[in-house]
């Protein structure tokens, strides 16, 4: 009887972080998840901030983004507007954001932002409005260009107390006793 060698959970885990498109470190040659799989199936992740934006100076996460519309298409009426009307008055305001506006036969109008840890959305624009427009592109300049995904607690340390957490009798000698009410 031929004996099969069982396959290791690392594994399996490792196909469905490339099936979910989930990264994964590489530590002394053994696989963790960067970003864990729930019991619901779902992935979920500790709070964290994009290499620590904001301790120091704030560093917009949107680098480009992409205007493609049709100069004639009907669905693409909002994006013209706003190319006419908003487009300037975001570029002054974002600075550090490079705005391309790409007019090509298409029929559906998009949205392309570029994030600076290289992931890109995209978004469809058929039938919007300029306003609707401008929320859209404000919104993806003030996101980080991560998944949206469950956070597992709001809180996270990486060099966690081994002291333990601190409460009212923490510094009182054991002797000490809670008070209660006196009597008169």
């Amino acid at each position: 009887m031929e004996v099969t060698p069982r396959r290791s959970r690392s594994r399996t885990l490792q196909q469905r972080a490339v099936h979910l498109d989930i990264g994964y470190v590489s530590q002394d040659q053994t696989m963790t998840p960067e970003v864990a799989m729930t019991a619901r199936g779902t992935p979920s992740r500790f709070l964290q901030s994009v290499l620590q934006n904001g301790v120091g100076r704030y560093v917009c996460q949107l680098k480009r983004v992409s205007l493609i519309f049709s100069k004639n298409g009907q669905s693409s009426l909002g994006v013209r507007e706003f190319i006419e009307d908003g487009v300037v008055e975001f570029a002054k305001k974002n600075p550090g954001i490079v705005v391309y506006v790409s007019p090509e036969s298409c029929r559906i109008p998009k949205i392309v932002a570029e994030y600076l840890n290289g992931s890109v959305k995209k978004e469809l624009v058929t039938n919007k409005t300029s306003q609707q427009i401008a929320e859209l592109i404000t919104k993806m300049a003030n996101q980080s260009g991560l998944d949206i995904i469950r956070i597992r607690k709001p809180f996270h340390t990486n060099s966690p107390s081994i002291q333990g957490q601190w409460h009212p009798f923490t510094n009182r000698p054991p002797s000490t006793k809670p008070v209660g009410p006196q009597a008169k």
